[in-house]
């Protein structure tokens, strides 16, 4: 059990260290990836409702397309892909040489995409169970298409997608052990790494899970409280579309 406290601690013979700043790469993609995932989500759904036949088309092709590559196969198109691309566009200004897409970058993009495939089919429903009369109340009342989605629809919206949009939350979190293939030193890579040069696989990797449930229940404490506010706010009376 010494030996086993050792190298997992934080002292020279220990890993604790760099387990912790893959912990921290892992929290820290996680949150940049969500604000992307849900910007996107949301723009794919207002796209899947249009009246532009294009627009629709396009989201639709886009969700396809994200929904049904794996996320794996997704991360490699985009760090990979991203780097040719990248090094086709300074070929062109007479730079020669090889670029690399920065690997947290290529995360981010990557599982954005995917987040936001499965987002916007969330977004969608919440589009889906809001009234239509909402909308017709308060184009009524002289409300611009900006001012009642965001004072009468987003409100609603934001409460009916959060379970839904928590599910996905959690996912993401997974997901992001992903970018270990594409050497960004997250949870699974630093413990990889300790595994390999240790000799202790089961200890590293079972530190692992421990901290992705640490997570995961971490996640969960705060999206209860999240849902809870939500439940509060939904029982207080609602404020009369015609009253704005």
């Amino acid at each position: 059990m010494e030996k086993y406290a050792v190298l997992i601690g934080f002292g020279p013979d220990g890993w604790g260290l760099s387990i912790a700043w893959g912990l921290l790469t892992t929290v820290l993609l996680a949150l940049a990836t969500l604000p992307i995932g849900l910007l996107l989500g949301f723009l794919v759904a207002l796209g899947k409702q249009s009246a532009e036949p294009s627009l629709r088309l396009a989201s639709n092709i886009y969700t396809t397309i994200f929904r049904g590559l794996p996320e794996l196969l997704t991360l490699f198109l985009v760090y990979f892909g991203g780097s040719l691309a990248v090094q086709k566009v300074f070929a062109l200004i007479g730079f020669q040489g090889s670029v690399e897409v920065n690997a947290f970058a290529a995360g981010m993009i990557a599982l954005g995409f995917v987040f936001s495939s499965y987002s916007s089919e969330v977004f969608l429903s919440a589009f889906r169970a809001i009234p239509k009369g909402q909308y017709e109340g308060a184009y009524a009342i002289g409300l611009t298409n900006f001012q009642t989605m965001r004072k009468v629809i987003l409100p609603q919206l934001i409460k009916i997608a959060l379970p839904g949009l928590a599910n996905l939350w959690m996912v993401l979190l997974k997901d992001t052990s992903l970018v270990s293939v594409i050497s960004l030193t997250d949870i699974l890579r630093q413990t990889s790494v300790a595994a390999r040069v240790t000799k202790e696989p089961f200890l590293f990797y079972g530190v692992a899970c421990l901290i992705y449930l640490a997570l995961a229940i971490i996640s969960s404490y705060f999206i209860a409280r999240i849902e809870k506010w939500a439940e509060g706010s939904r029982k207080k009376p609602a404020p009369s579309v015609v009253s704005q």
